[in-house]
């Protein structure tokens, strides 16, 4: 829930760095459910087969997001712009 509540606070906004900056607020909480999801694999609440999957879901929504704010940060006027986070 908090990936998309993220996407869609930060396309409430008009400004492309804020856009952006709430995208990347969505992309760590991708990694946070991952962390979820590794932690109910590990405690046995979850099959392999599951965890693999989400796992590959996760990381996709990620791919996703980057693209997604490598176009958002791309109507940033170049003076403006910030270095990209690694």
């Amino acid at each position: 829930m908090s990936i998309s509540a993220n996407i869609v606070e930060g396309t409430a906004h008009t400004s492309p760095g804020e856009t952006a900056r709430f995208l990347q607020y969505a992309i760590a909480s991708a990694s946070e459910t991952e962390g979820h999801i590794q932690m109910a694999r590990d405690i046995n609440s979850m099959s392999y087969a599951d965890f693999t999957d989400l796992t590959k879901r996760v990381i996709s929504v990620r791919r996703m997001l980057q693209k997604f704010i490598d176009r958002v940060r791309a109507r940033i006027p170049p003076n403006t712009r910030r270095p990209r986070e690694p």
